[in-house]
């Protein structure tokens, strides 16, 4: 069973910084896509960011200029660097990988900005 390990999260200041990793207990085959979501307070869970087999990425527009994903496939991770950080971050944020039909889930980290 492969299990997705988030790290990173945090509490920081607006304007601030954070990088998030999403670390996969082992190799997995044949991925389509990994991404970054988002679940803020009361709210639905939100697609943050994408990337692709092919390096393609796609955001959502609230955070498209500050945040970037991106991945390291030696090591099955993938990063999401968050800058100019707004207290509308705020949120648990979940690193999800799809490979075929199947779907992997983290247990997400909680990243709080502060005004």
């Amino acid at each position: 069973q492969v299990q997705l390990v988030e790290s990173g999260g945090g509490l920081v200041q607006a304007g601030g910084s954070l990088r998030l990793s999403c670390a996969a207990s082992r190799s997995i085959n044949s991925i389509n896509t990994m991404s970054w979501y988002r679940r803020a307070p009361g709210k639905q869970r939100d697609l943050v960011a994408t990337i692709t087999s092919g390096g393609n990425t796609n955001y959502a527009g609230s955070v498209k200029g500050r945040f970037t994903i991106s991945r390291d496939s030696a090591k099955n991770t993938v990063y999401l660097q968050m800058n100019s950080l707004k207290p509308e971050d705020t949120a648990v944020y979940y690193c999800n990988v799809v490979a075929g039909p199947v779907v992997y889930w983290g247990q997400g980290t909680q990243v709080t900005v502060s005004s």
